[in-house]
């Protein structure tokens, strides 16, 4: 990555930001004091003062660009409750103060021919929490029932990706053997959970092709499935009893800043959730689910959304099945079959489709086409093994807890990771939200397993 490709990269990633609170209304900006999300005035302020921190105040030894931010914008300090009362700066003065935070920090490049390892680190992890970010305000605007983004800068390009072959949602198989997950130092930027790479041995699993649909969890629905306590863990029906909303916060850990420990917890729900969050039932029978502002009838063949770990666990125990581990999930991902088929060979791919990175005909990412695809579609995106659309579309649960690797060490942004392990569970892929410059086979995201309010479904693995 060049000088010139970082500084795009800043730009364009500012102006999807800024393309996703454009349309709102001042008194939007600020929004209901929830749980699972943030005011987005406040949100866009602190992807700059982020910015600012990291990139000229920590790595430059600058000072402050703006008078008492600290008290405004740092998410250690400033509790998630508090934030509808702080005397926030105007909307107007917020984008004065991001475009001159991002002025500066492209102003601090001019001249430089060749970045340090620790310049790039510096720069680029601002740029990725604003990518995070960005997925967090779009998902705010679905959990607030606001109209969907329209981009003005770069709509996305929106395109036929059904496949030309029908598509058979079965499972593939992966033989056993030992194995290597988790990031190594040639990927041009590594977080720190995902250092670094170690073997592992596994046994031989059967792993669907693609995730669960949302015909297949209309079934467990229609079977009761939400009313059956053996299909649900003790957690997971205690979770249910009280509403079957999430509880706790820090989605991303503190790239999305939601952290709600100081928060009051919503109490218990006299209606119990039989159903994922945004789905609706007509009179007459039929289903319908909330898309941002408005309703849609139920597409049977779109993956399923905005179910938390636990109601993927029931489905899977309703259905005979079981969530895969982490590690299954990369290896179905990233391994490549050995010539007699029967292990796998050394190579380990970065997408599942292979070392080149995402494109428009392999997964849908960036708000490609404006929220989520069939699951046949993307053929071209599919791993060795045959599975599809393992990058894109829609985060998938995977069965394990947030865990340290082997040798852990926190990276400088000390808050990202160790806070959150064995409290949070894994998820793999990205969502159509994702940008494509983060995602890759050995990402590794984590939410609390309460959260239903993103963009999370899942695939299975046979028993």
């Amino acid at each position: 990555m060049t000088r010139g490709d970082l500084i795009d990269i800043m730009r364009e990633f500012r102006s999807r930001t800024l393309d996703l609170v454009v349309d709102l209304s001042d008194e939007q900006m600020i929004g209901p004091r929830l749980p699972i999300v943030n005011p987005p005035l406040w949100e866009i302020g602190h992807v700059a003062w982020t910015q600012e921190f990291w990139v000229l105040r920590h790595m430059r030894n600058h000072q402050p660009m703006m008078e008492g931010s600290d008290h405004i914008y740092n998410s250690t300090d400033v509790a998630h409750d508090s934030r509808w009362e702080l005397l926030l700066p105007s909307r107007q003065d917020t984008l004065r103060y991001m475009e001159a935070v991002l002025s500066r920090a492209i102003g601090e490049l001019d001249g430089v021919r060749d970045l340090s390892s620790d310049e790039f680190y510096f720069y680029l992890l601002a740029t990725f929490h604003e990518g995070m970010h960005a997925e967090a305000l779009t998902y705010t605007r679905q959990t607030l029932g606001y109209a969907a983004p329209r981009f003005t800068n770069a709509q996305p390009k929106i395109i036929d990706h059904h496949p030309l072959v029908a598509f058979r949602p079965d499972d593939v198989e992966i033989p056993g053997g030992t194995f290597v997950i988790g990031g190594t130092p040639d990927f041009p930027f590594v977080f720190d959970n995902e250092k670094w790479a170690h073997p592992l041995e596994l046994k031989s699993f059967r792993i669907a092709r693609a995730p669960v649909t949302n015909g297949e969890f209309l079934a467990f629905v229609e079977d009761g499935g939400y009313r059956k306590p053996q299909f649900w863990s003790a957690d997971g029906w205690r979770w249910l009893e009280l509403g079957g909303t999430p509880r706790l916060e820090s989605s991303f850990a503190k790239f999305f800043n939601q952290d709600v420990k100081q928060s009051p917890q919503p109490s218990g729900s006299k209606d119990k959730l039989d159903h994922p969050l945004y789905w609706q039932r007509e009179a007459s029978g039929r289903w319908r689910q909330r898309i941002f502002d408005h309703y849609v009838p139920l597409n049977e063949k779109l993956p399923v959304i905005h179910v938390s770990w636990y109601e993927a666990e029931a489905y899977c125990k309703w259905a005979g099945r079981r969530l895969p581990s982490e590690a299954e999930w990369e290896i179905a991902a990233s391994a490549e079959p050995s010539p007699d088929g029967r292990g796998i060979n050394q190579h380990r791919r970065r997408f599942p489709w292979g070392d080149d990175p995402p494109t428009r005909e392999r997964a849908n990412l960036d708000w490609r086409n404006l929220g989520l695809v069939e699951v046949g579609a993307y053929p071209e995106g599919d791993s060795a093994f045959g599975c599809r659309q393992m990058i894109g579309n829609v985060w998938e649960w995977t069965a394990d807890n947030f865990a340290p690797y082997p040798g852990f060490i926190a990276d400088p942004y000390k808050e990202y990771s160790e806070p959150w392990f064995g409290t949070h569970k894994v998820l793999r892929g990205g969502c159509w939200t994702t940008r494509s410059l983060l995602i890759r086979n050995t990402w590794r995201n984590f939410y609390t397993p309460d959260r239903n309010d993103v963009w999370a479904g899942f695939r299975t693995c046979a028993r």
